[in-house]
């Protein structure tokens, strides 16, 4: 069995989806025997991983399965590899930088928390 790395997709629809298009990029680590067989698990867990639930407005969100349009092999799995890696144009870079800093403070600040508690 040889590793792959694949990108499942999601759409994010909540209610009509009148609201601005949302998209849940995931990556799958899966084990196959080739990369068409790794597409086609990973499309399995893609659609398995389906779910809807009812807001606090009562309305229907639901991750609905897009497609796996990305598989890539990966030759040995070691500390600090690079999985995956894609270029990023925001429209607005400082408040991509801003959103990025959130991120990781929140996972750090998370982080140290749970390190406290054990």
């Amino acid at each position: 069995m040889n590793w792959f790395v694949a990108k499942v997709v999601y759409q994010i629809i909540c209610g009509p989806g009148t609201h601005a298009p949302q998209f849940d990029e995931q990556l799958r680590l899966v084990s196959a025997a080739n990369i068409g067989d790794a597409w086609e698990k990973a499309g399995e867990l893609g659609e398995q991983g389906q779910y809807a639930f009812k807001n606090q407005k009562q309305e229907l969100v639901k991750w609905q399965f897009v497609n796996v349009p990305e598989v890539y092999p990966l030759s040995e799995l070691k500390d600090g590899m690079e999985l995956y890696s894609r270029i990023e144009e925001p429209g607005n870079p400082d408040t991509y930088l801003a959103w990025l800093q959130m991120k990781s403070s929140q996972l750090e600040a998370s982080t140290v928390l749970a390190f406290a508690h054990s």
